[in-house]
């Protein structure tokens, strides 16, 4: 199979079918917090998607051509959790100087993204599963798009479900997991969509 295909079909597994927050239920506190508003889901989820890209780019050279050749292959969680903190932080001093009103909006989940399981469980993922380099990126760029689309999906619900009569016991965060799992339920009919 052409390799610019399977790169494809890679960001498109992480998008649609193995999404991190429908089928893995990785980054549920960001999800449920920062999607009330439509413009912070999609800062959210820009910089979940830069921090997931950015993170796979630094963590797999490190593991490949340094833990492993000094057989610390085993130091790869503390390591990979410096890095992500690391970007994290640069993600906030960048947003607070050029985007204030967002760095204000996302308030403690910019922060929260360093323990966002979604980053860590990709940048494990990759080396775990053993894939390359380019295998990596892939991965991490569907699942970071993926992430960024379905917050934003479900921010645009979200919005909605706000406007509407819904009965006081169901306001909140009981109709949001609701939404939730309908929208993990439609994403799940994607899961014939293609197999690697």
């Amino acid at each position: 199979m052409n390799g610019f295909l399977v790169f494809i079909l890679a960001i498109i597994n992480g998008m649609l079918i193995d999404n991190v927050i429908l089928s893995r239920f990785y980054g549920i506190c960001p999800f449920l917090g920062v999607s009330k508003k439509t413009n912070n889901a999609i800062g959210m989820g820009v910089a979940v998607t830069a921090v997931i890209l950015i993170s796979t780019m630094i963590c797999w050279p490190l593991y490949t051509y340094v833990l492993v050749p000094a057989g610390l292959p085993f130091m790869d969680t503390i390591v990979y959790i410096l890095v992500i903190a690391s970007l994290v932080q640069i993600t906030a001093l960048l947003l607070k100087k050029y985007s204030p009103s967002l760095y204000n909006a996302l308030g403690i989940y910019l922060p929260l993204i360093t323990t966002n399981c979604a980053v860590l469980g990709v940048v494990q993922g990759n080396t775990d599963m053993a894939y390359t380099f380019v295998d990596s990126l892939a991965n991490a760029l569907g699942t970071g798009v993926g992430f960024l689309v379905i917050i934003v999906l479900f921010s645009y619900i979200r919005v909605h479900l706000d406007s509407m009569d819904i009965p006081k016991a169901m306001k909140g965060v009981p109709i949001a997991l609701i939404t939730a799992s309908l929208m993990a339920l439609a994403f799940l009919g994607f899961s014939g969509l293609i197999s690697l």
